[in-house]
């Protein structure tokens, strides 16, 4: 039994030789994980999401994270998030949580940086970067820089921030438990878990980093494949607004996209004036043309000039009747949106609605 065993050593020394020659050759030690810090107990979702967007940087790539509240550890560690008392990038410090700190994005956002934020201020561009294979320095890098904060983000810091979404000292109307932060918090352990261990807790956190950090990857490609294309094709609309009407208050989408929201961000930029009131595109599941009413912001529901109120609620022969226009479909009872069988009765309904 002896000599068998001394035989299986011998081989199992040959075989462990054989893998580490080339590595030895190399002269180069293995380069050992960043260590990244959190705290431990209740987690949130800022540092959940701050957590995995770091751990997508070149210098903290798939780093170990570490949940703790002890100093001494933390100060051993290669980054913290979330905890310690200080914001300090050059030691690669995000916490938010000290006296004095009012750190925001920029940009012309107000809004005051949880640790995600921090993480997404010095970090995102290069997330952003990798995520689409370009250099750091590319226009669109920037663009989506800011888009993904405005859409994604900000709400982020504003929620774990306490930060309200309206300026009113009402009760909101309603409860919404739905939001991100909401669904992060849901993963802590519940108080009626019998294994309340760090490890089970630990568990918890990285399926609280998993969800975080797939809905903002989701936002990143998103803005990278759906927005910043469509941002294109409404620039180019707006553009060529006075060929449709010398009003320059339509706007016909040449391709149907998402351009509510870069319709209010081009009309500052390119200085929009008037404002466009209606916005023709194709219903490509009937074949027939829309009119949408330009609502006054993006978070609203009032239109900038809702479609006349004599058409509204009408459909078909009635209302083309009533609007003198062949080929009408319907006009929605609040008048934010109507329908023509082609673009040339859309074209018209549009038209007719601005002198009524």
């Amino acid at each position: 039994m002896l000599a068998l065993t001394r035989g299986f050593n011998q081989r199992l020394f040959s075989f462990h030789k054989h893998l580490t020659r080339p590595l030895m050759a190399t002269n180069a030690p293995l380069k050992p994980l960043k260590r990244v810090g959190t705290h431990n107990g209740s987690f949130h979702c800022d540092e959940a999401l701050g957590c995995f967007m770091i751990r997508l940087t070149d210098k903290f790539s798939n780093a170990e994270i570490v949940r703790t509240r002890d100093a001494q550890v933390l100060e051993g560690l290669d980054a913290v998030l979330d905890v310690g008392g200080v914001y300090d990038p050059t030691r690669d410090r995000y916490d938010h949580h000290q006296k004095g700190f009012e750190e925001v994005f920029g940009h012309c956002f107000s809004t005051k940086l949880s640790s995600a934020g921090l993480v997404y201020k010095h970090f995102g561009k290069e997330i952003i970067a990798k995520e689409l294979r370009v250099d750091e320095e590319d226009p669109d890098v920037h663009r989506l820089f800011l888009a993904v904060y405005k859409s994604f983000m900000e709400a982020i810091d504003a929620v774990d921030n306490g930060i309200n979404q309206y300026d009113t000292d009402r009760p909101p109307r309603y409860v919404n438990n739905t939001h991100l932060s909401s669904r992060v918090g849901r993963l802590n352990l519940d108080w009626i878990e019998p294994d309340q261990s760090p490890e089970k807790e630990n568990e918890a956190f990285q399926l609280a980093m998993a969800l975080a950090g797939s809905e903002f990857l989701d936002s990143v490609r998103f803005h990278a494949k759906s927005w910043l294309p469509a941002r294109s094709i409404v620039m180019e609309c707006l553009a060529a607004r006075r060929d449709i009407d010398p009003s320059g208050e339509i706007m016909v989408l040449t391709t149907f996209c998402p351009w509510k929201l870069h319709l209010f961000e081009l009309e500052e930029e390119m200085k929009i004036d008037p404002p466009i009131k209606y916005a023709l595109y194709q219903d490509d599941r009937s074949k027939s043309w829309r009119v949408q009413a330009v609502a006054v912001a993006p978070d609203r529901f009032e239109s900038r000039k809702p479609l006349p109120a004599q058409w509204r609620g009408l459909r078909d022969e009635e209302l083309s009747r009533e609007a003198g226009i062949p080929g009408c479909v319907f006009v929605h009872m609040s008048g934010f949106i109507g329908g023509n069988r082609s673009y040339e009765g859309a074209l018209a309904m549009a038209k007719a609605a601005l002198k009524l």
